[in-house]
């Protein structure tokens, strides 16, 4: 299996791209010339160095085609000086009315007008930065992973512009310093794009030529940047980032032991509260090593401040996945997550500091090293000590991993990963599990100048004390991303004593019953298996549409799994179509068929759990959204149709409501009907959840989460007011609540005050 997926890999990128032509980075070109005196940001082109320069324009339609020109005039010119790099860009618009739904930071263009410039310092294609700025000066920075085509909202740095809005159109003027950048002084030549969203069209343009199918942040199709002289090198660039809380917590659980089964009818007695006031401190710093690789440290870091996870009703017998959230672990953080393919990851910085329940556990400090070492090399060096609490020990872990670029955008890769459990006394005992997890392994990436062809192979090992055998997982596949044709199948083969302490691997351990009832206890039990999933889609993009279609796509795909003995435990097939709305709205239709082979019991149904035995059924699923940009928008859908020996029933319905930019209010609601056989009983699962933002400013925002979920017998409230008072320096004040869904009896509270304050050295 491995050579053939590795012979057709090396095959394909040999090929050329069917009908897609290969991007020339020369034929775009950016002149940033160099300006003797600081640039005045006020959003006007009235500095020397705006007359000298010279502008872009002519900008490429990105979405809902790629194949001709923009008919939205956008020009861009480039400045720069010792400290700055400077953008002026105008936006011309028959109106001066966009789509503005917050005045928050880190907001995407897909649902507001503005402008992205796309950075590409070191001009590798690897990894890079955004800065995206709306009409009414809204900021946004994130990071672009050019491997995943992904980008991280998370990543925080200071920049600064000025907007101006006229009848005609909006001005942007863009101040980037050059130390909130990773870059080398020597390197004159930068990549670069420019993305502009003009929502009242639904249209995307970008000034080099992305295809529709890729993202307009792909690094692989970016223009040139080129400086007039040398740049400045940065003699210092660090930034000091303390903090300090003050936080009242009542916890009203001491006594009380969560039901194995949330489903069933409960109702917990009221325990005494424990109040304590808690007040702490400590800092975070980024350190610029050289100018492309950057240490970040942490002493004592608290993230009471990071938004909540959305909860979800889980339908099945595996762990869900859950993003990072938390800032210091996502600058360069595709060095060490991107390995396997989610939700199958080796490494989940998840899995430190948090516990299953995503309840924190102490950092005491850590370290993380990342960024070039050479102009194709790329690494990553973490360490994180976190401390004791309750029953969970002390634990260090440590990460290694590199990134080694060939040919024009194929890459191999590697890591090293290990937890320790610290601070063990002689006398005490844990299980040889528990003592230490190792994990190392290897990615070869190869793909072709544009994209379109991947293939790749992954083999991955796990140490543990007493294992040496079914301890590995590997993986391979290939895929083509064309403008109308895309496809891909991947093979990955899980061994039993495969064990990723610092990742996420969903499917080794199944959540079951020993038995045929609740009266005995729930278990995980855990078997090695294989999968395949392959997935192929058609999609039709019309110049011309009475529906008004943007696009439609047919597809299909199939996913099966096997147990280690080779015989099969599921198998899914759905067919799907799907369309995309000149109006931003967009409506989904699938057919699901299945056959699951249960080998334990899945406490799913109220009154017993499903037997094992093969189960076979089917069910149809619908999607819709209105359009985005409305001040009402509409979406959701439902599920109709069989769930293994009986019915399933899912509705979903979410309403936005806002007044553009400054309240936006999202309602949702999931209602789970599972009707079983009269001896399973029926299962009603309910999740509803609201989101209440209001931007008073750019700079004052409150935000409330609700959230009522009967699966996991809780009700949550989580408010929070932020005040930005400096670029990247803010106070906030945290508010949360959670309850039992079932008796609103009060679980715990807590209130917390954070300052925070970005200092530059």
């Amino acid at each position: 299996m491995k050579s053939h997926l590795l012979a057709i890999g090396l095959f394909m990128v040999s090929l050329p791209s069917i009908g897609q032509k290969e991007h020339n980075q020369n034929n775009y070109f950016l002149n940033a010339i160099h300006s003797e005196t600081p640039v005045k940001l006020d959003g006007k082109d009235e500095d020397d160095v705006w007359e000298k320069a010279l502008e872009i324009t002519d900008f490429w339609l990105k979405y809902p085609s790629s194949d001709r020109k923009s008919t939205s005039k956008t020009t861009v010119k480039a400045a720069f000086d010792e400290k700055f790099l400077y953008f002026y860009i105008e936006a011309f618009d028959s109106t001066n009315t966009y789509t503005a739904p917050s005045l928050k930071r880190d907001n995407s263009l897909v649902y507001a007008d503005g402008i992205a410039i796309v950075l590409d310092p070191f001009n590798k294609k690897t990894n890079g930065f955004g800065f995206n700025v709306t009409p009414n000066n809204v900021q946004s920075e994130y990071l672009v992973e050019g491997s995943l085509e992904e980008v991280s909202f998370s990543w925080d740095n200071r920049w600064f512009s000025e907007a101006i809005r006229y009848d005609d159109k909006y001005t942007i003027e863009v101040a980037i310093p050059f130390k909130s950048l990773r870059f080398d002084a020597k390197t004159t030549t930068w990549g670069i794009n420019i993305i502009r969203s003009d929502k009242k069209k639904n249209e995307f343009s970008t000034w080099t030529n992305v295809p529709v199918q890729f993202a307009a942040t792909d690094l692989g199709y970016t223009g040139t940047l080129q400086f007039s002289q040398k740049l400045t090198q940065q003699k210092s660039n660090i930034a000091l980032i303390p903090y300090v809380t003050s936080e009242l917590i009542a916890d009203n659980m001491d006594d009380y032991q969560e039901p194995k089964m949330t489903i069933l009818p409960f109702d917990p007695e009221p325990s005494e509260s424990n109040t304590q006031f808690k007040a702490n401190a400590g800092f975070d710093a980024k350190v610029a090593i050289t100018p492309s690789l950057n240490l970040d440290l942490t002493v004592n870091p608290n993230f009471s401040d990071v938004e909540v996870d959305e909860q979800v009703t889980n339908l099945t017998r595996f762990s869900i996945f859950f993003p990072e959230k938390r800032t210091f672990f996502l600058e360069n953080s595709d060095i060490f997550s991107s390995y396997g393919a989610q939700p199958f990851r080796p490494f989940n910085s998840r899995t430190i500091g948090l516990d299953k329940d995503a309840q924190p556990i102490p950092i005491l400090f850590g370290a993380r090293l990342s960024g070039n070492i050479s102009e194709k090399t790329r690494i990553g060096i973490m360490n994180i000590q976190t401390g004791k609490k309750g029953d969970f020990e002390a634990q260090n872990y440590s990460a290694l991993s590199f990134q080694q670029r060939f040919g024009s955008r194929s890459f191999i890769k590697g890591y090293f990963l290990n937890r320790d459990a610290t601070g063990l006394k002689e006398e005490e005992r844990i299980s040889s599990l528990e003592k230490f997890g190792r994990n190392y392994g290897a990615e070869l990436n190869l793909i072709d100048k544009t994209g379109s062809h991947m293939g790749w192979l992954g083999y991955h090992g796990s140490i543990k004390e007493g294992i040496d055998t079914k301890n590995s997982f590997y993986q391979g596949g290939y895929g083509y991303f064309g403008r109308n044709f895309s496809g891909f199948v991947d093979y990955a083969r899980f061994g039993q004593n495969y064990y990723a302490d610092m990742g996420f691997i969903n499917r080794l351990e199944t959540h079951a019953q020993t038995g045929p009832s609740y009266m005995m206890p729930d278990t995980s039990i855990r078997a090695g298996y294989q999968q395949m999933y392959q997935k192929t889609s058609y999609t039709l993009r019309p110049k011309e549409s009475k529906l008004k279609v943007v696009s439609w796509a047919l597809g299909l795909s199939h996913y099966y799994v096997w147990f280690e003995d080779g015989k099969l435990s599921d198998k899914t097939h759905t067919i799907s179509s799907e369309m995309q709305f000149e109006n931003t709205s967009y409506f989904k239709v699938e057919y699901n068929i299945q056959k699951d082979n249960l080998r334990y019991y899945f406490p799913l149904p109220s009154e017993a759990p499903l037997s094992p035995g093969t189960y076979n059924y089917d069910n149809v699923n619908l999607e819709f959204t209105s359009d985005s940009r409305k001040n009402a928008v509409t979406s959701g859908g439902f599920t109709y149709g069989k769930f293994y020996n009986g019915k399933i029933r899912q509705y979903n319905l979410n309403l936005l409501l806002r007044k553009q930019p400054y309240i936006s209010t999202t309602l949702s609601a999931q209602l789970n009907d599972l009707i079983f056989p009269e001896n399973y009983g029926r299962t009603s699962l309910v999740l509803i959840g609201s989101k209440i933002e209001a931007t008073f400013t750019d700079k004052l925002f409150w935000t409330t989460f609700l959230q009522f979920n009967t699966q996991q017998n809780n009700f949550n409230i989580n408010s929070r007011v932020q005040y930005r008072y400096s670029p990247m320096s803010d106070f906030f004040l945290v508010y949360t609540d959670n309850y039992y869904s079932n008796s609103f009896l009060n679980k715990n509270r807590a209130i917390v005050f954070k300052w925070n304050y970005w200092l530059s050295l």
